[in-house]
């Protein structure tokens, strides 16, 4: 698949390497698996760079002499020379080469040989001034691949001198992956991200599995329900490098909040544990592993959680309570997941529109933050006293607020949901004296397109020209 976006990230390596030509400079990539990260820099690299891949299932040996046949092709070793260790290994390329090195899955030297660290730091400092000495080092897990740089009892700690955090494709740039995918429905697209978000990846095996055109059902049907279905463990692959044998307790708590325990109460209620029992866990998932996001109240302080992966977020609500009829494809379980879904894709819509909103120009005002408000509503009996808005955006400067709601449905009635709106927004506590409201819904269609002031209405054929 032809490369898309990534035009920031590119021009930051090529920033570092234009500063690697006055002393060494080393950067590292981090981000999930199936972000992009090795496509990234080998569209970087050119063909005098040197390109390393730690493979962790090859013993220290093995690998050394991969490395020191790749070295030999680019000229740096001769027919006769050969490395006894890595000591020599880094030495010899510190040395004789300049330009741009990168080291893929680097975390993996940790099951190869941990020594490697400490060889490293030691190079790095010796040849500190070298100029034109470019280091690259990418790692998909997460967790492993920021300790080794920012844990200060590692050997490397302080040798970088810049991090990338490789985020997933916005919504928009995933539209344009699908359209060289001939996938040009806004609504096809819009259940691809919710499932998939912006992950590369699976776009691409979209193209490598000859489904290219196909309508949503068909690609879940081959990447899930059939029989060795492609994706069938591939989130269980992914969180297996990240927890390690520890993973129970972790797939719990996911679980639980794939399902709709969005509070720490909840999710401990649900798993039958203390509150206090999962905070450790809760913390790495959220700031170790970044799994897990937090998302405070636009106007309160009260917080709840959310899986920011969709694929993790798919699987976890579908699939990991019911893994032994998943397994032998039940298909009770099978038609009860493509009947849910478009409930599901009710849940997903908001995340799409809000990407909308932080894309587009249609908004009377610039907003500085946009999120979910939820509450109570005074007087009204337990059970019934709660409220919840989609998507509020707001400007403290200029106090103008944005209330907005996200229906995932055909021919939505836009007066009922515009006077339903305007009701929760009196709940909302906000310079209520002085602020300017405005009133946005987004549906697949409306029944009737109202024209009121301060109110807009944005539909798919809307959506869509955000992928254009």
């Amino acid at each position: 698949m032809k490369f898309i976006n990534r035009e920031k990230e590119t021009d930051l390596l090529k920033e570092t390497k234009s500063l690697s030509s006055e002393k060494l400079y080393s950067i590292s990539i981090y981000g999930l698996r199936r972000v992009g990260k090795t496509r990234l820099i080998l569209e970087f690299m050119c063909d005098k760079d040197i390109y390393f891949f730690v493979n962790k299932n090859k013993t220290a040996r093995s690998l050394l002499d991969e490395y020191q046949e790749t070295i030999r092709k680019k000229g740096i070793l001769s027919e006769y020379e050969s490395i006894g260790n890595w000591e020599d290994f880094f030495k010899i390329l510190f040395e004789r080469y300049t330009g741009t090195i990168a080291f893929d899955e680097f975390q993996n030297f940790l099951f190869v040989d941990k020594s490697v660290f400490g060889t490293l730091q030691k190079h790095i400092d010796l040849y500190e001034n070298k100029k034109n000495l470019h280091l690259i080092f990418t790692g998909s897990t997460i967790g492993l691949i920021k300790s080794l740089f920012t844990d200060a009892k590692e050997p490397l700690h302080g040798r970088l001198k810049r991090q990338l955090h490789l985020k997933p494709m916005s919504f928009s740039n995933t539209g344009r992956m699908c359209a060289a995918l001939d996938i040009k429905d806004t609504r096809e697209i819009i259940k691809l991200y919710s499932v998939f978000g912006g992950f590369p990846r699976y776009y691409v095996s979209i193209e490598d599995e000859n489904l290219k055109g196909k309508k949503f059902e068909q690609i879940l049907e081959k990447f899930f329900f059939t029989e060795n279905a492609l994706f069938e463990n591939e989130v269980m692959t992914i969180l297996s490098l990240e927890f390690g044998k520890r993973c129970g307790v972790y797939y719990d708590i996911l679980a639980s909040i794939a399902c709709g325990c969005t509070r720490i109460s909840e999710i401990a209620s649900n798993i039958g544990k203390k509150d206090t029992d999962i905070m450790r866990q809760l913390d790495e998932l959220i700031h170790r592993f970044e799994i897990v996001s937090v998302e405070k109240q636009m106007t309160g302080s009260k917080k709840i959680l959310y899986i920011n992966h969709p694929l993790m977020n798919f699987w976890f609500r579908f699939f990991y309570k019911n893994l032994s009829d998943y397994k032998r494809r039940d298909i009770r379980l099978i038609e009860k997941i493509k009947k849910d879904f478009n409930n599901y894709m009710g849940l997903r819509f908001e995340y799409v529109c809000r990407e909308f909103i932080a894309g587009c120009n249609m908004l009377p005002f610039t907003y500085e933050i946009m999120g979910r408000e939820w509450g109570k509503i005074p007087g009204k009996p337990k059970g019934e006293n709660q409220y919840e808005i989609d998507i509020v955006a707001l400007n403290e400067a200029t106090k103008q607020i944005l209330f907005s709601e996200c229906k995932w449905r055909e021919n939505a009635d836009a007066k009922k949901i515009l006077n339903e709106l305007k009701e929760k927004s009196k709940f909302v506590q906000w310079n209520n004296e002085t602020r300017k409201e405005y009133f946005a819904i987004f549906a697949k269609s409306f029944r009737e397109k109202i024209k009121e002031p301060d109110v807009m209405l944005f539909d798919l054929d809307d959506i869509g020209k955000l992928c254009c």
